[in-house]
């Protein structure tokens, strides 16, 4: 749709809701390039906010996560993650077949896990997903083959509970959507508020800024959830069936 046909849309749009004439034909720059003061305002709020402040904010997001199914964990450091998540796929087996392996993105957070080392005595198989393997066309099936995912997460919202991932070279989407778990790991400065923050760093954040939107941004709130067959709640009814989320508090 080019600019004209835009006008021509949202003119009759205003018609039909009764606007005056002049008021419709009245151009409304709804991408303003100019940063408002509320935008600044939330800017220095997330630039400034205190370690008590951010633990309030997980504890908004754990309460949040609760009635939609997802785990959020706090963990201390970055070892206690990595014992977690042994605990995990040790206590967890896989929806079918015998043999446990795990796929993880190629992302500095996930790679200071070390999991090939922490999982080697369960003999369960790390992949990462780094680009030689997406190149190679083995990644489809080494994440058709893991019952557990693994990723890192841009950001996570705390009012709504929200994961916010975008999509990159070694960081595949398919990883948070086909595996039977998916486990994302993030620090404690990555949880914000809600999305009136997310779409100010994302548009006026001079690091967020750089990179844009990728090809790719996808939210994830739990696990999906269905009641259409006998009113019954099944959860993971499309992806995952399990969302865990562990929080690096230090």
């Amino acid at each position: 749709m080019n600019t004209a046909s835009q006008e021509e849309f949202i003119h009759k749009i205003k018609i039909a809701l009764g606007k005056p004439l002049a008021e419709s034909q009245r151009n409304v720059d709804f991408f303003k390039s100019d940063m408002s003061d509320e935008t600044r305002g939330i800017l220095e709020r997330i630039k400034n906010r205190t370690p008590e402040e951010r633990k309030k904010l997980l504890a908004t997001l754990i309460e949040a996560a609760g009635p939609i199914n997802l785990k959020v964990i706090s963990c201390e450091d970055i070892n206690s993650v990595t014992a977690a998540i042994a605990d995990l796929v040790r206590d967890k087996d896989p929806e079918w077949g015998a043999k446990k392996s795990v796929v993880a993105w190629q992302h500095p957070l996930i790679e200071n896990l070390n999991l090939p080392e922490a999982l080697s005595p369960q003999d369960v198989t790390v992949f990462f997903t780094d680009v030689k393997e997406t190149e190679s066309g083995n990644l489809r099936q080494h994440v058709i083959d893991s019952y557990i995912g693994i990723t890192a997460a841009d950001f996570c919202m705390a009012d709504s509970a929200t994961m916010v991932m975008r999509t990159r070279p070694g960081q595949a989407r398919s990883v948070s959507l086909v595996p039977s778990i998916h486990v994302a790991v993030i620090e404690l400065n990555q949880i914000i508020a809600d999305l009136k923050e997310l779409y100010a760093l994302l548009k006026w954040d001079p690091q967020e800024s750089k990179e844009g939107l990728t090809n790719c941004m996808t939210f994830i709130s739990g696990p999906s959830k269905t009641a259409d067959i006998e009113a019954t709640m099944v959860h993971g009814a499309h992806g995952p069936r399990q969302v865990h989320v562990y929080v690096i508090t230090s």
